[in-house]
């Protein structure tokens, strides 16, 4: 049964369900943000958890392979050392759960956090959906409506 489960989740497999996986996350995160599912599964530890175990499988399947982890400190000699450690499948799909899981938290802080605000869902879907793609500027996109928001909220005060 064990031998069955590790046959089956090959890194190509767990690379094709993580993507797959997140999908229906951020689906609800963009149309239904203030929906009771997305209170209790995505803005929760839920997902979280679920990516946690993902990497924890995934560390132990590479440690009893093993794959040299000392190695990946490797990325701060330059960007010769990173682009050798894009060669290798592990390292590829380690940081591919690295980052759907923050782009994640971005998406369900970002959701939590404009729902104080009381911003337009419709508002929100362009920076949620550019942080599904794009982290870093997507939530960047989203301080800025936060700004004029929180302004607007000042003015009233």
């Amino acid at each position: 049964m064990i031998e069955q489960i590790y046959t089956y989740f090959t890194i190509e497999m767990i690379f094709m369900w993580l993507n797959l996986g997140v999908l229906p996350f951020w689906l609800i995160l963009i149309i239904f943000p203030q929906s009771q599912i997305c209170r209790f599964f995505i803005t929760s530890i839920f997902p979280f958890f679920i990516l946690s175990l993902v990497y924890g499988y995934l560390l132990h399947l590479f440690f009893n392979e093993g794959y040299d982890f000392i190695g990946n400190f490797k990325l701060y000699f330059g960007l010769g050392a990173v682009s050798n450690l894009f060669e290798d499948r592990a390292f590829i799909v380690l940081f591919w759960t690295h980052f759907l899981a923050m782009n994640l938290f971005c998406g369900g802080w970002i959701v939590r956090d404009s729902q104080k605000f009381g911003i337009n869902k419709i508002l929100m879907s362009l920076p949620l959906l550019i942080t599904y793609f794009i982290g870093p500027i997507g939530l960047t996109i989203y301080w800025i409506i936060r700004i004029f928001y929180a302004k607007r909220i000042n003015l009233y005060d």
